[in-house]
């Protein structure tokens, strides 16, 4: 399967940045395989716990990988491209939603980033449009700050 920038560029149009959502959709997951393996090493450890600590951490391990797969299902679904035209971003597979706004056509791009995601680089980017357009936001997407200069240094 291709991209979805792939199937739509224009004749003449490049892609100038490509980013996805950030790995921070995998946290969930991660979490639940650390208490699926912390449950199974201590079920190993303290033989009596087996008995409640296995079936357990096969119960998280089935979440775990639900998690694991939303995740990468997400990522693996979302696109966000800058192009020397436009801003495309799409999201979902089967229920495709789809933004584009031309590069002429935008007022601003704003960025929101908390502790964690400066310190992971990821954070939600609105782009204002000109006009009564009212902003498309872009969440946890990974390195938020360099798809703004890929935005504005047209």
């Amino acid at each position: 399967m291709g991209r979805y920038i792939d199937e739509i560029l224009q004749p003449g149009e490049k892609v100038l940045y490509s980013t996805n959502a950030h790995w921070i959709f995998y946290l969930p997951a991660i979490l639940a395989w650390v208490v699926v393996l912390a449950l199974a090493a201590a079920s190993v450890a303290v033989p009596p716990m087996a008995v409640l600590g296995l079936p357990a951490a096969a119960v998280i391990a089935v979440v775990a990988l639900y998690f694991t797969i939303k995740g990468w299902f997400h990522r693996f679904t979302t696109e966000t491209d800058v192009t020397d035209r436009r801003v495309v971003h799409k999201t979902g597979f089967i229920n495709r939603h789809t933004f584009e706004i031309a590069l002429d056509k935008i007022a601003s791009v704003e960025v929101d980033q908390s502790i964690p995601g400066r310190l992971l680089n990821y954070g939600n980017v609105s782009i204002v449009g000109m006009g009564e357009v009212p902003p498309q936001v872009i969440k946890t997407i990974a390195s938020p700050l360099a798809f703004r200069s890929a935005i504005t240094a047209h």
